[in-house]
């Protein structure tokens, strides 16, 4: 159940009943191969599928992190720190005052990171506020999925590769895992990754993808209770 499904009686109705409020941020970055909306993309598949089994709200997503190591590639559209700090603030300051108390913010981008410390901040600051973060590519469980099969995930590799990210046909063979020795420009990071992926295989079975999917999403569904 999104937004852009609802018009504001629907929201104060939910309020009614619910404070809970699911926000996603993503990043519109190179991918390699995969759609440059790929870390909304699949954040927000999890919510959507964690909202029709636990009936939560999910807010418009915010389609820009911080990218700049990407500008290089185009297409890539990047943030300063500071305001995507700022704009988090603003929406979590605007849903505090209608009433929601409890969010799930679920990002699919690592640039994204600093959002936590002003959540923090803000737990800190609004009476009542509950906020839980929710990284699904660092979740150990699907860690631990990439374990069980002996496929390490990286930027733009396999472990991104849903049905729904893929734009275009995918390399048949893997490329070599390449690790980033210092903080690069832009113009260093193309050079280095060539076409953006930082290595191994570009894609696995869908089941495997359905697998990674399923257990995010069980991790979201546990996320929702605030126990």
């Amino acid at each position: 159940m999104r937004y852009e499904d609802l018009n504001w009686f629907d929201v104060e109705n939910y309020l009614g009943k619910d404070n809970r409020l699911m926000i996603v941020f993503g990043s519109c970055e190179q991918h390699a191969h995969l759609s440059l909306l790929t870390d909304v993309k699949i954040p927000l598949a999890l919510a959507d599928a964690a909202g029709k089994d636990s009936n939560v709200l999910v807010a418009p997503v915010v389609n820009f992190g911080v990218s700049p190591y990407f500008l290089g590639y185009p297409g890539t559209i990047s943030l300063r720190v500071t305001t995507l700090l700022d704009v988090a603030e603003d929406i979590v300051c605007s849903v505090y005052r209608q009433g929601f108390r409890r969010l799930l913010v679920l990002t699919g981008h690592g640039g994204n990171d600093p959002l936590k410390e002003r959540l923090y901040e803000l737990t800190n600051q609004l009476e009542l506020l509950q906020v839980r973060w929710y990284a699904w590519y660092q979740s150990h469980s699907v860690l631990d999925l990439a374990a069980k099969y002996d496929i390490k995930p990286a930027h733009a590799n396999w472990v991104e590769a849903f049905p729904f990210t893929q734009v275009g046909e995918l390399p048949v063979n893997g490329k070599r895992p390449i690790e980033v020795p210092h903080m690069l420009s832009s113009r260093e990071t193309r050079e280095l990754f060539g076409d953006g992926s930082f290595g191994g295989q570009y894609a696995v079975s869908q089941n495997i993808m359905q697998e990674i999917f399923d257990t995010a999403l069980l991790d979201i569904l546990q996320l929702l209770k605030f126990e």
